[in-house]
């Protein structure tokens, strides 16, 4: 074989190791994700490019869903990225409640298990408080009912500021956008399975303010936020 072949062939195989590698990791182990919306302000911002770990909760094969190997303990507070059950999208909220959590909300204060929950974290941007209707049944049986089949998720106002009580069915957690006002989550869809959790983001490597000057692109990049790790939140 010629020296001119043998290079070729090297060359080939070195890329074809390279890909297999990226591919590999991008399985099993981290994962790039762009916050597209601003339900975890002023935690993460639109457009945060975040990587994420997949390998906090489980071992999942790629592109099933399935997780024969699971590990790793989700926490109240955790940040994490998630596939909403409905349509497999991914999205990204923060755990509030866990598996027998007793959950409310009233006039935006989240009580766990009758106790008002500290939130160093939470922001409220709209000052309208939505009251509970006079005629609304509130006890524990109805509203778990009514959460758990879904029927939340028909736009009622009032559930953003007033909720629950409701209690975290077994492997479910409740998340909850930190942007408390404009953040479409557990109060409204229901509670999540552990099993669709994928991981938690690690580090902010790059940012972009999609609402600056568009000939200004220095200033569009949000320098400050550039390598954050986001597990000392």
């Amino acid at each position: 074989m010629s020296k001119e072949k043998s290079s070729l062939r090297e060359k080939i195989e070195s890329w074809v190791w390279t890909i297999l590698i990226i591919l590999l990791l991008r399985a099993f182990v981290v994962q790039a994700y762009v916050i597209p919306t601003g339900s975890m302000e002023d935690t993460l911002l639109p457009g945060d490019f975040l990587l994420v770990t997949k390998f906090d909760y489980g071992l999942e094969i790629p592109y099933t869903g399935i997780k024969p190997i699971t590990w790793g303990t989700p926490h109240r507070g955790d940040i994490v990225v998630f596939r909403y059950p409905f349509d497999g999208r991914d999205f990204i909220k923060r755990i509030v409640a866990l598996p027998g959590d007793t959950v409310k909300i009233r006039n935006k204060v989240v009580y766990i298990n009758g106790k008002p929950l500290k939130e160093p974290y939470a922001v409220f941007k709209d000052s309208t408080v939505y009251p509970l209707p006079p005629d609304v049944d509130t006890s524990l049986e109805t509203m778990q009912r009514l959460w758990l089949s879904h029927k939340f998720m028909m736009g009622m106002n009032f559930i953003r500021d007033n909720f629950g009580p409701v209690v975290v069915p077994p492997e479910h957690v409740f998340v909850m956008g930190d942007n408390r006002d404009f953040s479409y989550d557990s109060r409204f869809w229901g509670p999540l399975p552990v099993k669709d959790l994928k991981g938690r983001p690690l580090i902010i490597y790059f940012s972009w303010d999609s609402g600056g000057p568009p000939w200004k692109i220095w200033e569009r990049i949000r320098w400050k936020r550039l390598f954050n790790f986001t597990r000392y939140w």
